[in-house]
């Protein structure tokens, strides 16, 4: 069959399952089973170039019709300058992500030294892996309480580099090392869970695929943020800098819970979308 057909195919079976990025998912999943780039892939599909067994490359778009993530179907999600590995279990970073990380990128650049940052709800560790490597002379902490998560972390840590120190726990309990770093730490970021427990997620892959432990947060979206906050008040030196990821709609409760916690500088920023996806504060000195 020639590739072009395929990816037709391909890319009509995924719109008609209500797949936004069809064309794009059919193009990467074929481009991961014949182990070309998608660029090469794009140059083939034009040259009357034939595959001789395409039964992998059609159960993938059949799994992906499915609204099985494309991530977990390839086991690599793209993030910043990474390539992470990612499984069933494991929550898939985002777009939206990469201006949250900027913000603590930009931060830790600005620290002379060896600054210290802390990331709370690591997942798949694409924030702290890309403080790690983005601000090389950084030393990074990162926790995260899904079990799931433990072996792809270890492993992004590992072939990723940097300096980067998993923790495996719950950051509502205590540890040694919220002892140890107290009053030491420059940046805080976190992506914690914020979906209300009973609001429904808006993408179907999230719906049905991602874990609920990173996802919500409590009735109104908050009972993570609220321990995030504590702890990095907790871990920041005077003047330390915390960005967080929320909802759009979130905004002005992290703005009013993060001003009754004491932070100053209190700031919401907007993403790629133009939506209020994140906010900024410093610790008071």
């Amino acid at each position: 069959m020639l590739l072009s057909d395929l990816l037709a195919r391909g890319t009509e079976s995924l719109t008609s399952a209500g797949v936004e990025s069809a064309e794009v998912d059919a193009q990467l999943l074929a481009a991961h089973v014949l182990g070309f780039s998608r660029g090469e892939l794009q140059a083939k599909s034009i040259s009357n170039f034939e595959i001789d067994d395409v039964g992998e490359i059609e159960a993938l778009f059949q799994k992906r019709s499915e609204r099985i993530p494309l991530q977990h179907l390839t086991g690599v999600a793209y993030f910043r300058n990474l390539a992470l590995t990612v499984a069933p279990g494991v929550f898939i970073p985002r777009p939206e992500t990469e201006v949250v990380t900027e913000f603590a990128v930009q931060a830790l650049r600005a620290v002379p030294g060896e600054p210290i940052a802390v990331d709370l709800c690591t997942g798949s560790g694409a924030i702290a892996i890309s403080l790690a490597t983005e601000a090389p002379n950084s030393l990074v902490y990162a926790w995260e309480l899904n079990p799931d998560s433990e072996q792809p972390l270890r492993e992004n840590i590992a072939v990723n580099g940097g300096r980067v120190n998993l923790v495996m726990g719950d950051i509502a309990e205590e540890h040694p090392l919220f002892q140890e770093l107290a009053g030491r730490v420059d940046v805080v970021v976190s992506n914690p869970p914020y979906i209300p427990t009973g609001a429904v997620p808006v993408d179907v892959e999230v719906q049905l695929h991602e874990p609920e432990l990173a996802l919500y947060g409590g009735a109104d979206g908050m009972d993570i943020m609220k321990v995030v906050s504590k702890r990095a008040l907790q871990l920041l030196k005077p003047g330390g800098f915390l960005v967080v990821e929320h909802a759009d709609s979130q905004a002005k409760i992290v703005a009013d819970l993060f001003e009754a916690d004491g932070w100053r500088q209190i700031r919401s920023h907007r993403d790629l979308n133009a939506r209020d996806r994140a906010t900024t504060a410093v610790k008071a000195f």
